[in-house]
């Protein structure tokens, strides 16, 4: 008997509004057994279910070697394999305890507002379980869902690493990760997510309205807010503001931003769980939101007095990335560059200018790029969505109420994404201590942490 499983909540516009017109991606996932129409489900589009494999894979590369090169360029030398090995076993953690409770507490069945409950250890799913699509009649397998989000709950993890690096244990990083994929990841993703079949159940940002196509809130602020808590909780670096500790390869960050943003396509595109012209928009808007980050960081390098610079670059693409994430499928390829050149020029400016204020070790700056670029789409969707402004919203689309609910569903994953890394950061403190001794700090994690160098000469 096979089952299937109703994916609702997309970024694409109908008239008198609805959950469809609602949110992008994945949405949430009602869940039927239908043994009286078994006999007639449909059978999964073969041109849909090869693209949603694609881009499973696609986001897969995003993170090994994508993330791993990027964050990995950006260290000391001493540190390289550490990074390496720290991004590898965070998205593979993620990937098993998706696959054993966290499919279950995001989309496994109803329960609340906040969490979901089922289908644990993916029981009851197999190769004949299908989930419904955007368009009617239109299936693909749930695996191939379950899949693609595996690799948002990976990608979402080994981002956070990049505020933690060159201090924190090996150890540490692991129980904080299981911890903090619990507490707040799942839940994060049922509210934004899931809706149910008792409409009481409706992830609670979900239920208001909110517009997220891709993941700005869940993957991108999420990400960010954690990674700045850990940092707080860590402490700076020795020598942070004191010594230089300036990239050791920035060919390897290069190329790890050429991964990511050709992964993205899968990130982004991937969430319309078709290959149809919502999927082309979220593509072209992918292209020029990225491209628009890229000239507008490196505007804002020229505007405090400094040369365009290849790392400023690199992280202007991935500023226009996180911000076009939410409005990928919500806003006019004229939109994503607004997005994208808006996320640059403030995130230099951040980095640059406040972060130092701060004094808050984020070492690759997770906050200022993922955080702050992803409020700034998260929010501003409200706006790109308008069709006044080449979006894809109904002819009676009011940005006003939209961009109230942008900033609620921004401020609850901002609280959230806080409280629970704090907690989660704390029982890794109690269960391993977090930070490595001064001594292993100043050899190198390389050797101090795993025994090994990522170079030999």
């Amino acid at each position: 008997m096979s089952q299937n499983c109703r994916i609702a909540g997309t970024g694409r516009p109908r008239a008198g509004g609805g959950a469809w017109a609602r949110l992008g991606v994945m949405g949430a996932l009602l869940i039927a057994s239908a043994p009286a129409w078994a006999e007639d489900a449909p059978v999964p589009d073969k041109g849909d279910t090869a693209w949603m494999m694609v881009a499973s894979v696609l986001v897969m590369a995003m993170i090994v070697p994508g993330i791993a090169l990027f964050y990995g360029g950006l260290v000391r030398t001493k540190n390289m394999a550490s990074v390496l090995t720290q991004v590898l076993a965070a998205a593979s953690l993620a990937m098993i305890l998706w696959a054993m409770v966290g499919y279950g507490l995001a989309f496994g069945g109803d329960f609340n507002a906040f969490i979901s409950a089922g289908k644990f250890f993916l029981a009851g799913v197999d190769a004949n379980a299908t989930a419904a699509t955007f368009t009617e009649g239109v299936v693909i397998p749930e695996l191939a869902f379950i899949a693609f989000q595996m690799t948002f709950s990976a990608i979402t993890l080994a981002l956070v690493v990049g505020g933690l690096v060159e201090r924190m244990k090996f150890s540490a990083l692991m129980v904080f990760g299981a911890v903090w994929l619990l507490i707040v990841y799942y839940p994060i993703a049922h509210m934004v997510w899931y809706i149910g079949g008792d409409e009481a159940a409706n992830g609670l940002i979900f239920g208001w309205g909110a517009l997220d196509f891709a993941g700005g809130t869940v993957v991108h602020i999420n990400a960010g807010v954690s990674a700045l808590v850990g940092a707080l909780m860590l402490g700076p670096r020795i020598g942070y503001l004191k010594e230089p500790m300036p990239p050791h390869s920035l060919t390897m960050t290069l190329i790890g931003t050429g991964l990511l943003w050709c992964g993205w396509f899968g990130f982004n595109a991937g969430s319309a769980l078709e290959a149809n012209g919502v999927a082309a928009l979220a593509l072209v808007n992918t292209f020029t939101a990225t491209a628009a980050g890229v000239l507008f960081w490196m505007l804002g390098e020229r505007a405090t007095g400094h040369n365009g610079s290849l790392l400023g670059a690199c992280s202007g693409a991935i500023a226009g990335l996180v911000a076009v994430t939410p409005a990928a499928g919500n806003s006019g390829p004229f939109g994503a560059v607004l997005l994208g050149a808006i996320a640059g020029f403030v995130c230099c400016l951040f980095v640059m200018k406040v972060k130092p204020k701060l004094g808050v070790d984020d070492s690759l700056d997770v906050f200022g790029i993922h955080g702050v670029a992803g409020i700034i789409g998260s929010v501003l969707t409200a706006v790109t969505m308008s069709p006044a402004l080449g979006g894809p919203g109904a002819e009676d689309y009011a940005i006003g109420p939209q961009l109230w609910i942008q900033v609620k569903s921004v401020l609850v994953a901002i609280a959230w994404s806080a409280v629970g890394s704090a907690i989660a950061f704390g029982i890794a403190k109690a269960v391993t201590g977090l930070r490595v001794s001064p001594e292993v700090e100043r050899e190198g994690l390389d050797l101090g942490e795993h025994g090994e160098r990522a170079y030999n000469f």
